[in-house]
């Protein structure tokens, strides 16, 4: 089988988040499953200067824009690169400007990327043609709308949704000519409450749609975490499964990571030691006795991080010390810098987001904490886990299926702390959870030892990926084909589950 994968980011080319981990870690996952994939991504200025002069395998017009399909390989990934000077080639960030703002014409980028996806997919660019096309997130929402709108024999297709909270909206007098005929515009696919939604469209038209996890599936159909897309995905509920994510391991692997200063596993926990005191040395604590903790993470409202910056002060009078690594939200990191100068031995906060300085920071401190309000999976508190730092988690999505809690009935599984509901009052009592756990030594390597255990590799969630995709090619005798369902199917909405 052979696979077409549409994204805006693949590690290790370009990366802002989860979506680029897994976009660069399930095609070599599937390998092992028997399927092809190859990846389109957009031809950012860092991608184009990583893959050097790759061949063009075609040129051509992409919404008034002139385009080549460019054909790479890096780190084993196949790979086809949207060359796009006017639309790529920038000197700020993927989605932003060098002042922090949206490109005014991002509804354009896009868009150019799921129509270049839709043209691969339907052959009219290449002689290579996949059995079905896979597109990730809103920036590549609107390829399944192109082959319903192209093609008479649409390829199935498969939507990721990796954060619902980011639905590509854009005003209609924003947006110029798509090049989709005149219904797509309307209610049943791009209009959303007046705007366009490439979200919404992609999800009326894929075949199927899937979250990375199965409790984040069941979430997005509430009020509460629906973000005002649940009325959308509650008529589509029928075609939502819910996978969780893995992490690459060969990639994550404590035992022989360059990033770190003293390599370890499980087996030899005390080698964690050294990395702590660099860590300790690098941001200039004192060597008072204390946790240390750490977050890695985007500097957001719904990763909690303003509940952090209430219960640090705490944190600090008890004598713990935490680093803070990640950007964002501009208010909030004025914020934690505040807190940094005010208390220059415990707290620590870097800036931007540096992948080796995280791979450290989890092979360094006691505990990660992620309040996360809502996570579809998170794969923070997975490299956590694998690098024996003890998640401190808010019960959602992932985070819960995860993440073992360190309560009276999982006194001998637990791998890190849960708590609910997400506020600061509990964050607080959780992290003092933390201190009782750190207290004694045998007790903090026990949680250490079985968080590096756990696997949460890509096999499992891999083998559910191939399920799904020959449910929409119908090469399975288990399965339906998508085209022989009647309106009244009503199988399973979430599949997927995984216990740890």
């Amino acid at each position: 089988m052979q696979i077409l994968s549409v994204t805006s980011e693949l590690f290790p080319l370009v990366k802002t988040g989860g979506l680029a981990d897994v976009s660069g870690a399930l095609p070599k996952a599937l390998t092992s499953q028997g399927i092809e994939t190859r990846t389109l991504i957009p031809g950012y200025r860092q991608v184009l200067e990583r893959i050097g002069n790759s061949p063009a395998v075609a040129e051509l017009t992409l919404l008034g824009v002139a385009c080549r399909i460019l054909q790479a390989e890096l780190s084993g990934l196949p790979l086809y690169v949207l060359d796009a000077t006017d639309l790529f080639d920038r000197p700020g960030g993927l989605y932003l400007d060098e002042n922090g703002e949206d490109y005014h014409d991002n509804w354009k980028r896009f868009a150019a990327l799921s129509l270049a996806g839709a043209m691969i997919g339907t052959g009219e660019i290449t002689s290579w043609r996949p059995d079905l096309v896979h597109a990730h997130d809103w920036q590549a929402a609107l390829t399944p709308v192109y082959l319903r709108h192209r093609s008479k024999q649409p390829l199935p297709t498969l939507l990721t949704i990796h954060n619902l909270a980011f639905q590509g909206q854009f005003s209609f007098d924003q947006l110029g000519d798509l090049e989709l005929s005149p219904e797509a515009y309307g209610i049943d696919c791009l209009e959303y409450y007046g705007s366009a939604s490439f979200l919404k469209a992609g999800i009326q038209t894929a075949n199927l749609v899937n979250t990375v996890s199965p409790t984040y599936a069941r979430e997005i159909l509430s009020e509460n975490l629906g973000m005002g897309m649940e009325g959308v995905l509650r008529v589509n509920r029928s075609k939502i499964r819910g996978i969780v994510n893995g992490i690459d391991t060969d990639i994550w692997n404590p035992a022989n990571d360059p990033c770190l200063i003293s390599t370890f596993d499980s087996e030899t926990l005390d080698r964690r030691l050294p990395n702590r005191q660099y860590l300790m040395k690098l941001f200039d604590f004192d060597d008072r006795p204390g946790p240390l903790f750490s977050v890695v993470s985007r500097l957001t409202w719904q990763k909690g991080i303003d509940l952090l910056v209430e219960v640090l002060p705490r944190l600090v009078e008890r004598g713990g010390r935490v680093i803070v690594c990640g950007e964002g939200d501009h208010h909030l990191q004025d914020r934690l810098r505040g807190l940094a100068k005010q208390y220059p031995q415990h707290v620590a906060v870097s800036i931007g987001y540096n992948e080796g300085l995280a791979h450290l920071i989890f092979g360094g401190s006691d505990f990660l904490i992620q309040p996360s309000r809502f996570e579809p999976c998170g794969l923070t508190q997975l490299y956590a886990l694998r690098y024996g730092a003890v998640p401190i988690v808010g019960r959602t999505g992932g985070l819960s299926e995860t993440i073992i809690d360190a309560n009276d009935a999982a006194t001998v599984s637990a791998t890190g702390v849960q708590f609910h509901p997400v506020n600061a009052d509990e964050l607080e009592h959780a992290i003092d959870r933390a201190f009782e756990i750190y207290k004694d030594r045998h007790t903090l390597c026990e949680f250490q030892g079985r968080g590096m255990a756990a696997d949460f590799g890509w096999e499992s969630s891999a083998r559910r990926y191939k399920q799904m995709f020959e449910e929409l090619t119908g090469t399975s005798s288990s399965v339906v084909p998508l085209s022989s369902r009647g309106s009244s199917d009503r199988s399973p909405t979430l599949t997927g589950a995984r216990a740890v």
